[in-house]
Order: C-alpha cells, then sequence, then structure tokens
C-alpha cells in the first residue's frame, strides 16, 4: 500500500458521503430549520417588540413628567391665587374694621360731645334759677325790712349771701 491511497479517497466513498449530506441537508432543511429560522425570528420580533414597548413607556414617562410638570405648574398658581385671595380678604377686614372703629368712635366722641353741652345747658338752666331764686329771696328781704340807709343795706345782702353760701 501506497502511501498517496491512504490520503486519497475512494470515488465511492465520496460518492455515498456527498449523498449522505445532501439528505442530511433536506433532512435538516425540512425538520430543522423551519423551527430554528422561526425560533430565530419569534426572537427578533420579542426583541422589537421589548423595544418597542421600552421605547413607548419612555414616551409615556415623559408624558407623565410633563402633565406633572403642567400639574405643579398650575397648583402653584392656584396656590398663588389663593394666597394673594387671602391677603386681600386679610387686609379687607382689617380695613373694614379700621374704618368701623373709626366712625365708631367719632359716634362716641359726638355723643360724649353733644352729653356734654347738654350737662352744661342743664347746669346753665340750673344756675340761672339758682341766681334768680336769691334775686327773689334777697329782694324780699330788703323789701321786707325799711332800711333807711345805705350801710344797713349793704350788710343785709353781705350776710344773705354768707347765709346762701353756706
Amino acid at each position: 500500500m501506497n502511501s498517496m491511497q491512504l490520503v486519497t479517497p475512494a470515488i465511492g466513498l465520496m460518492f455515498w458521503t456527498i449523498v449522505i449530506f445532501i439528505l442530511l441537508l433536506l433532512i435538516l432543511k425540512k425538520f430543522a430549520w423551519k423551527p430554528i429560522l422561526k425560533a430565530v425570528d419569534d426572537r427578533n420580533r420579542s426583541i422589537k417588540d421589548a423595544l418597542s414597548s421600552a421605547e413607548k413607556a419612555k414616551e409615556e414617562m415623559e408624558q407623565l413628567s410633563a402633565d406633572n410638570d403642567k400639574i405643579l405648574s398650575e397648583a402653584r398658581i392656584e396656590r398663588d391665587s389663593i394666597i394673594k385671595e387671602a391677603r386681600e380678604i386679610k387686609e379687607k377686614t382689617i380695613s373694614e374694621a379700621k374704618s368701623k372703629a373709626t366712625k365708631e368712635a367719632e359716634k362716641i366722641i359726638i355723643d360724649a360731645k353733644q352729653q356734654i353741652k347738654n350737662e352744661q345747658m342743664k347746669a346753665m338752666i340750673e344756675l340761672k334759677n339758682e341766681i334768680a331764686d336769691i334775686s327773689i329771696q334777697m329782694a324780699e328781704k330788703i323789701l321786707k325790712t325799711e332800711l333807711k340807709d345805705a350801710k344797713s343795706q349793704k350788710k343785709l345782702i353781705e350776710k344773705d349771701l354768707k347765709n346762701q353760701m353756706n
């Protein structure tokens, strides 16, 4: 045997090897490649769907973030509006209270002045009546006593005034 014969295959062996290889390819094509290709396609599709879902979720998160920012902005505006309105109500209430207090104080002062004026008038009338009574009493006493000179009239008037004061 030649060493070349060991390395070179026989034509029959090559023929059967090619036939078996082609049969193997046909069997693989019929039974294995379709499920393998289907599994690869399914895997590609699920990866694509997952990426699509992730992108959609990212967009939704961005939309939610934008909505949250909008809601926060609206809440801040509403809070500022409520605070402004509360301040206006507070200032209006204080202003009204001051105005009412001022009006009431003015009314009290006017009433007090009127009462003082009335009391003064009453005191003046009483004083006039008292002076009139004293004058009448003095005139009666002067007329009762017939005095002959001015000196005794003056004494009588001074005595009567002292009595009236006590």
